[in-house]
Parts: structure tokens; sequence; C-alpha cells
């Protein structure tokens, strides 16, 4: 037994008790990764000739290796906290140098760039204006703090469910004589709702007392009755005409619907209406409002317009007997008759509001209906959505797992401010720990591996959380003993030795 086992032996003990109190030290270091002493014994080349006959000489420190195992996640609430769940690592831009760090703990500098506490940047895939990533290259990552720009309105999508049941918008009918003796007291409407009522109807006279009916729309309504001056001639299911006089034969009355003329300051011009605010190019926001007026069974006429201005109808929409939309048509002409033909777009039409603001005016806008019913339910909304937005400023902003920065605006609009890197390495443990949970390549880490966070190997995101330090503090602690006992019993091995040596001295 020599002194070299021993000191040896002492060193040894010393280097595990260092690691191991780094360790410990480091158990609130968030992203921190315990170390492991790794040794191995020393032999003597001079009088390392046989086998058999090695003696060692004691024991060096081979490696101090990091245990890169998961730590555990905990939420902050931060929203720049990040956590990262799985391999690889952060990429942070030191004055150009690149390092690496598991610690997610970063914040906004004075100039809008992501940092951790030593002023390092956080690096990953820059965004432009309209929140498309460049893969390209990673950059260091900077929260905008300009206004989102407005997106002017071009499609309003309406899902209504218009009455079935609703009032047909008709006045009093117009009622025609062809007759020297019969006078006629007026039609009147008896049933608002009753389809029949926008039919056209002749009543022609076969004797004095005698008459038919026939409805030019709907021959179901065909019929005769027998004439009694003063007495109501009921015509369809939803209206009468009432005439007195002296009939002759060949006589004729002729009862026609009339429209009521449409006002969007009366609603009783119009069975329903909506409104949606939109937007202009300059993010100037408007109310346009929508009226729908039913003219027959399964027929309704669709007028638009700002709320400040004139509504004007834009087209027709038709049902099927199942109350489902069937057609669409576009006005092309006002007449006198009013023109209408195909839409541009199935279900929808188009129309123009003016702009006061310094936008591009008339503005087009799409209305499109599809979806739209015509059931025996109230009138109302099921859907109603228009693709515009005003100017927005940035609110908050969060991380997703895939290392998307989303921020959110004022406006309720959201956009990818940038995207997260993560670098990973095939041997871990040939990174140089330069302190501060910093790492830096090495040729024995080989390089760095640059990629989104899920993607192949590398692991996933977690934002407002941290990854914490993942020292087991009641293995270190047990470790902690057991180096203490290595260093004592090798300080025994040196006091042994010179027990040994005072023998000699004292022969």
């Amino acid at each position: 037994m020599g002194y070299q086992q021993g000191l040896s032996g002492l060193a040894a003990a010393s280097n595990d008790l260092d690691v191991i109190g780094n360790n410990i030290a480091n158990a609130n270091t968030i992203g921190f990764k315990s170390g492991t002493a790794v040794f191995a014994d020393v032999y003597a080349n001079s009088i390392a000739t046989s086998v058999n006959n090695q003696i060692g000489i004691g024991a060096q420190l081979a490696e101090v290796q990091q245990q890169f195992a998961q730590g555990t996640i905990n939420q902050t609430g931060q929203a720049l906290d990040v956590a990262i769940n799985g391999n690889g690592f952060f990429q942070m831009s030191n004055n150009g140098s690149v390092v690496y760090s598991r610690n997610g703990v970063f914040q906004l500098n004075n100039s809008g760039q992501i940092v951790n506490a030593e002023g390092l940047q956080l690096m990953g895939y820059a965004a432009n204006a309209n929140g498309v990533v460049n893969t390209a290259q990673t950059v260091p990552l900077t929260v905008p703090t300009t206004n989102i720009a407005p997106s002017a309105t071009t499609s309003i999508t309406g899902q209504f469910n218009l009455n079935a049941q609703g009032n047909l918008m008709l006045t009093t009918p117009t009622v025609t004589v062809t007759s020297a003796g019969l006078v006629s007291s007026g039609a009147a409407i008896t049933n608002a709702a009753a389809g029949s009522n926008a039919d056209n109807y002749t009543i022609t006279f076969t004797s004095p007392t005698a008459y038919t009916i026939t409805d030019a729309t709907n021959p179901a309504n065909n019929g005769a009755g027998n004439y009694t001056a003063g007495q109501a001639i009921t015509l369809g299911n939803g209206q009468t005409v009432t005439l007195t006089g002296v009939a002759a034969i060949g006589d004729t009355v002729t009862v026609k619907p009339n429209p009521i003329a449409f006002n969007q300051n009366s609603a009783s011009t119009y069975n329903f209406s909506q409104s949606v605010p939109v937007y202009d190019s300059l993010g100037g926001s408007q109310t346009v409002n929508m009226y729908f007026a039913k003219t027959s069974a399964g027929n309704w006429n669709v007028f638009a317009g700002p709320s400040t201005g004139a509504a004007q109808q834009v087209g027709t929409a038709t049902f099927s007997n199942s109350g489902q939309l069937a057609s669409v048509q576009q006005l092309t002409g006002f007449g006198p008759p009013p023109t209408f033909g195909p839409p541009a777009s199935p279900d929808t039409l188009s129309f123009t509001i003016p702009n006061t603001d310094g936008a591009g005016t008339p503005q087009t806008l799409m209305l499109n209906l599809t979806g739209t019913t015509q059931f025996g339910n109230p009138n109302g909304t099921n859907n109603l959505v228009q693709n515009g937005f005003a100017a927005g400023q940035l609110t908050n902003f969060s991380i997703g797992t895939d290392g998307t920065l989303t921020g959110s605006y004022s406006n309720g609009q959201t956009a990818a401010l940038g995207q997260v890197v993560l670098a990973n390495f095939n041997n871990p443990n040939g990174l140089v720990n330069l302190g501060n949970n910093e790492f830096q390549q090495t040729a024995e880490s080989g390089v760095a591996q640059v990629s989104t966070p899920g993607s192949t190997n590398h692991g996933t995101l977690q934002g407002g959380a941290v990854e914490e330090s993942n020292v087991n503090l009641t293995n270190e602690l047990v470790d902690l003993i057991t180096a203490q006992r290595n260093y004592q019993a090798n300080a025994q091995t040196i006091k042994t030795q010179q027990t040994v040596d005072q023998t000699l001295i004292n022969l």
C-alpha cells in the first residue's frame, strides 16, 4: 500500500463531493441538469509488464456526465415562460455567438426582443406582416408592437330562417270592373299569410246571378258561385271582394295583388331584418342592414344597404316545399319592371355601399345565403359572419406546443409572430457547460439539429410553464453520505501507510 492510492482516492472522493454539492446547490435552478462523477482506475505503465502482477495506483475522474433526464414541468402563468417536454435545447444568441439552454424563463427587452435573464436573445423563425413563418433561417425573435392592419369586408355569410307562415307584403288588392251595372265595394285581405293572395283572379258572370272564378296562377283555386249583391265573394283562402249592383252575362271583375312598397324605416313593409358591422380598407366601420319581404309562398325579396343610407333590392330568394333554399336571383335592372339573372356565385347576392373616410368606394359586398331556410318557425338568425376587421393593437401572446408565437389583438384577430425552434444533438454530453444554464456545441456533441418542436426527435413546448431542475434531493443526500465515507476510507489508507512507515523506522 502506498500514499499514491490514498491521495488519488481522496481527490476522487473530493471531486464526487463537489459534483454532488453542485447538484444540491442547483436543486431550484430552472432547467438545470444534474451531473454524475464518473471515475476510472489508474495503472502505472512502467510496471504493466505482466497482466497477473498489475497493481493499481489509484483512481481518477474520467468525466462529469450530465443527466439530461426530464425535469418536472410547473405552470407559472407567465406568457413568455416556456418548458421543453422532451429532447432539445433553446437556441440563444449571445452577441452573434450561438449557445444552447434548457432554461425557459424569458422576457421582453426595450427593443421587443425575447431575452433571458442574461440578455441572450431567443432564436427562432420570424414571421412576416401576414403571419407567414419563414423557415429558411433562425433569427432573434421579436414581438412587434405595431397595430395589425385592417382588412376590408368582402363577404357576409348569413344563415337565416324565414317564417313560412309570415304575412305576404301585400296591401289592399286592386279591383277592376268591366260592367255598366256592377260596382265594387273593394277587396279585403282576410288572411295576410295566405299564399293565394299573390294570385291574379278573374270573376266572370255567366248569368245575372251566377259567376265563375279563375285563378291564373293556381287552377286549384278556380270555382263558381251565386251572386248576391253586397255579399263577399271568397278568392283563394285569404281574401274577398264585395260587389253591388246588377250583373249582366259576360261582365268581368279582375282582382290583382298590390305589393307594399318597401320602406326600410317601416317594419310593416318587410318581414325580417338583420344588421351586421362591416369594415372598409382603412378599418372604418359601418352597419349594413338586410331586409327580407315575403312576396308569395316560398318567394322573398332581399334588400340591403348601409344603415345611414338607402337600402335597395339586391335580389330574390326562392324556397322549395321542404323549406330549403332552391334558388337565388341577382337584381340586374331596376326597371320598371325590375329584371333578375343568375348570381355570380351560387346562393350569393352582390351589392355595393359607399365609403366616406377615404377608403375605396363603392365597396362591393357579397351576401351568401347558403343554408338559409324557410320553415314554419319565427324569423331568426342561425349564423352571421363577415370577413373584415378593424386595425388592432397587440393585447397578449402565447406560445404553442409547436413553438408558434401567437399574438392576440384588440380586434379579435390572431396572427403568428414567429416560431421558437429547438436544437438537438447526437451526444448532448459532448456539450461544453458554460454556466448560467448555457451550453456550447463541440465536435464531440455533433452539429446542432435545428427543427420545430414536435418534429422528428425534438420535444414539444409548453407555454406559461417552466422545467424545474431534475435534481433528486433524496438521492443526492444519500450519495453525499456515500462520498463522505469514501473520503474517510481513503484518508484511513494514508494513515495506515504512515503506521507501516513508522514501524520500519523503528526497526
